[in-house]
Order: structure tokens, then sequence, then C-alpha cells
């Protein structure tokens, strides 16, 4: 089954992306409103070595959409959505959302607290 994933942040990376699904995705740019970005600090060994970075950005949901986030609506499967549940570290939530161009897809976004 097709999904789609949206990506602000480093599972856009052709490294991640190879490191985690054996292949480099194939997607369009998108944006998602009513978001605004901050980052987080990763302390996962895993993810790091993964990403290389040690800030991640983190999607916040603002209720303003006058706030924006760009990034990639991503095709994967399945089986590669769990792979990205993997990769996420535990602040971060998979949230179903609707995009500027119609779409519908999956983004990870901050935990509600």
């Amino acid at each position: 089954m097709q999904e789609f994933l949206f990506s602000y942040g480093t599972l856009q990376k052709e490294k991640v992306q190879l490191e985690s699904f054996g292949r480099i995705l194939k997607g369009t740019k998108d944006t998602l409103k009513g978001y605004k970005l901050f980052f987080l600090e990763i302390k996962d060994e895993t993810v790091l070595s993964k990403s290389e970075q040690k800030f991640h950005p983190i999607a916040v949901h603002t209720n303003n959409l006058d706030d924006a986030i760009e990034g990639i609506i991503f095709e994967i499967t399945e089986s590669e959505l769990f792979i990205a549940d993997t990769y996420e570290v535990d602040e971060y939530a998979r949230v179903s959302e609707f995009f500027e161009s119609g779409k519908v897809a999956w983004i990870y976004v901050a935990k509600k607290v």
C-alpha cells in the first residue's frame, strides 16, 4: 500500500534515506500551514550516526495559518512508514495533515505535552 510522508528535515538527506530505506525516495515539494519549526537536540546515537546532525527541526502546531513549513511529500510503502517511525525519536508523533497541494500525508510533529 502506498503512503505519503512529508519531510521538512533530515529525512530529506540521501544518507538518511539510503541507510533507513535502502533507496533514494521520490517526492514533490509541498507546504503545510499552521505549523512552525523549532529545533530539538538529538541524543540517540543511531539517529545521530545517520543524520550527522545534532539538532533536528521539529514541527509545532500553532493554529496560525500565517505559519508554514516547506518540505517534500515522499511516496513510500507501508513498511517504510514503520521504518521511519523507528528513525524518529520519542519527542515526535506521527499525524496525518492536509497540505497546500490538497494532498493528505503523514508528518512527524512535536508530541503534545
